[in-house]
Formats: C-alpha cells, structure tokens, sequence
C-alpha cells in the first residue's frame, strides 16, 4: 500500500468500535441504572413485559446514535501523503484540511491499546514540533498499515522515497522484568511509603481504629502509582538503534512503539537513586521538542533501568561522539551553603555536563548544538555570597542542565565559553534535522 497514491480512511472497524465504546458508556451510566429502576418492585426484581418495552424505548435511539456516531466519524476523516507533507482532512458538512511538513516531525508512535489489539488495530501518532496542540492521531489502521504508515513518514522525513523498505534496527537494551519490578521498589519513598502501608494495616486490624483505614487507601494508591502503574506502561522495554532513530517498544496492556528521528533529543538525564547505585543501576531520561504535558511526562522515558555503562553508552549514540565520563567535572564554589562533593560541572566541545543530588544522584547532559540560550541567574542567598548558577536552556522538559553555587567570575566565564562553543557548533552542524538521510 503506498500512501501518496489517493486518500485513505480509517480502518472500516474503528466504527463499530467507536459505536461499541459509546453504547458502552450509556450502559454503565444510564441503561443498567434504568432497568434496575423499572424492574424493581417491593425491594424486588420484577423483569415485565412493561419494563423491558420501557427500557428498549429509551435504549434504542441511544444505539442508533452511537451507531451514526462511530459511522459519521469514521467517515469524517481522511489523510494522505503529498509530497513531503502529511494532508489530514476532518469533516463532512464543514470539512477541514490540514497539512503537515514531515520536516516538523518530532517523533512517530505506534500504539496499541489492549482492545484494539484484540482486532488487530494499531494507532498512529505523529508528534510535531509546537506544544500542546500538535499532536496527530489516527485511530485506528490495521497493524501492517499502520506500519507500513510509519516506514513511510519516516522515510519522507529522512528526505528518502517513500517505497523505501523500513530500516534495520541493532539492539541496544532489554529491561529484564525481575530486575525491573526491584528497582520500582528499591526506591526511598516506595519504601517509606510501604511501612507506612504495613503500618497502617497493623493498626487497623489490632485496634480496630476507621480512621487507619483512610491511611491504608491513600498508601495503597500510592504504591500502585508507583510500581503498577510503571510496571504496566514500561514492562518488555526494548531500546534499539536504526538509521532512521531511537527506536523504543514497552507496555503489558498498550503497547507502544516510539521512533525518535536522529537529532530530535535536546537534553539527557542519567538518573541514579541512593539504592541503584550499590547494584549499579541508572535510568535514561530525555527532552524532546514537540511533546508537551501529559505526552511528555509519557515519552520522557528511553531507558527506565539498566547498568550505567550501557546508559552511557547510549547517551554516547544520542550525541554522537560524547564521552560523558570522560568530561572532568569542577565541583561548586566551597562558599556554597548546600556545597556537594558529588556536584559539578563540566565541558568539551561537544557537550555540557551536570551532577547533582546524593540521594538521587543526576547526570544532565546537552550537547551544544541543541542549546537554545545560556544564562546566568542570582539568587538574594547567592548575591550575599558572591555566588550564581549557569543555565544551559533546552526546550521545556524534564532534563534542565544547570550548574548552581559557581563562583560569580567563573560563572560568567563559563557562560561565555558555553555561547561561543553553541555557537561554532550550530555553525558546523548540517541545519535542519529534517531529511538528514539525503545530506
């Protein structure tokens, strides 16, 4: 199927499905509350003929709708590949067309929710560079269309013909589950919070005291945040490399496959908790342009657990050429109230290093060519103390690099230096990330 030939459609099942999700709904808040009500008699159940025409007056038109509605939206929307760019067109009576430069793509997703995988659908997300709003999802196309959409919005991203054959991939990393499920609860606050859960069940049952039983709930909440919810979205993580980018699979219920093209990472984050570190475990953590809120805080994940080298060393594939440890860090000022042995800061000419945290130990990293401004800022505390932090600003993310308590001179020089090194590197860089396999 070549997808610059005509318009498609969704797939023909994701109108019954949408019809099915509807009907759904209606049934949970209003047509199982109804039949109870028309069926009850005297604190019993009397299932009539009365009460079921009754219930089938009201029940009917609502299919009938869910029926035009999954119909109607199925029909509303429609897409096709022109060119280098991506034509959505929404819309029966007032239709809408949209088009999409490939160039603006950030990242493609392929996700399959535990339904659709059922019938063997799949989703298709593009991620654009723009923030909350720039988001294009297609749901659903059948599995291999939707691949076969994928292979080629990357291909025509990369500057490639469209019929090009999706490419090879060389695995970097799998996330062993055992070893995974550890260090979800190897963490300080899942620790603390699970005594706390202990706890809270001991004096519910010794003393027979309700008010524990508030407690109880809110730890439990809290620890299925925590592990379970984690351990679903993250579980049979695998993280492999292709000439078309990061490529990232992970999920028990909704699986999702993640594409992040060369050049599209801003910033990466090596995380390290207190307790990792004795078995040498860390996670990768990274800003990439384009995702914002809830997508983002979901797509910031590209290694949730493995040992520092391997972290490293794709950090070293992220930024091609970058040799983290190999960067010496020069600790904050001694003046510095919160003064940590472990922070420091550091550079070459490719990349800008941070470290901060003793209980959680992070590792920042930006290479130069992605820094959007450097700055300096002071706070009233280190105005007093002759004190300030350097900024190395990313698009908004959670990877912020910063060097905090420097020395105000060597601040500065630090500033300086990281503006002209930005600057050589952008001038040395190939420009647009876009269509980086015809250069």
């Amino acid at each position: 199927m070549r997808f610059s030939e005509g318009t498609h459609r969704l797939h023909w099942a994701t109108a019954p499905l949408r019809a099915f999700v509807i009907i759904i709904i209606y049934f949970v808040l209003l047509g199982f509350p109804l039949l109870l009500a028309l069926t009850r008699r005297e604190d019993t159940l009397v299932l009539s003929a009365d009460a079921i025409a009754k219930f089938l007056i009201v029940t009917v038109p609502f299919v009938v709708i869910a029926v035009v509605a999954g119909l109607w939206g199925w029909l509303a929307l429609r897409f096709r590949i022109d060119d280098d760019d991506l034509v959505v067109e929404t819309g029966l009576l007032r239709k809408r067309k949209r088009r999409i430069p490939l160039s603006r793509v950030q990242a493609i997703d392929l996700v399959r929710p535990l339904v659709t995988r059922l019938f063997s659908l799949a989703e298709v997300r593009v991620e654009l560079a723009g923030g909350e709003q720039s988001e294009i999802a297609l749901r659903y196309l059948g599995r291999h269309a939707a691949q076969q959409l994928r292979a080629e919005l990357l291909a025509r991203a990369a500057g490639l013909p469209g019929h090009t054959p999706e490419a090879p991939e060389r695995p970097i990393w799998r996330v062993p589950f055992g070893p995974f499920l550890a260090s979800l609860i190897l963490r300080l606050p899942v620790l603390g919070t699970g005594l706390l859960f202990l706890a809270s069940l001991i004096f519910l049952f010794s003393l027979l005291e309700g008010a524990m039983l508030v407690v109880l709930v809110l730890t439990l909440l809290a620890l299925i945040r925590a592990v379970l919810a984690p351990l679903v979205m993250y579980a049979n993580f695998t993280v492999a490399m292709s000439p078309d980018g990061l490529r990232l699979r992970c999920g028990l219920l909704e699986t999702r496959m993640q594409t992040l093209p060369p050049g599209r990472v801003q910033a990466v984050g090596i995380v390290e908790p207190l307790i990792w570190r004795a078995f040498g475990w860390a996670r990768l953590e990274v800003t990439v342009a384009g995702y914002a809120g809830e997508r983002q805080a979901l797509s910031s994940m590209v290694l949730p657990l493995a040992p520092r080298p391997v972290a490293v060393h794709l950090v070293s594939l992220i930024f091609p050429g970058a040799q983290v440890d190999a960067v010496p860090l020069l600790p904050a000022s001694s003046r510095s109230v919160a003064v940590d042995r472990a922070d420091g800061a550091g550079t070459d000419d490719l990349i800008f290093v941070t470290r901060r945290g003793w209980l959680c130990r992070r590792t920042d990293v930006i290479a130069h060519a992605r820094a959007q401004s450097v700055r300096l800022t002071v706070n009233p505390v280190q105005r007093l103390l002759g004190l300030a932090t350097v900024h190395v600003d990313a698009p908004p993310g959670p990877v912020q690099v910063a060097a905090a308590d420097r020395d105000l001179g060597e601040a500065r020089a630090i500033v300086e230096s990281t503006a002209r090194r930005a600057l050589a590197a952008r001038r040395t860089a190939s420009g647009d990330p876009g269509r980086w396999a015809a250069r």
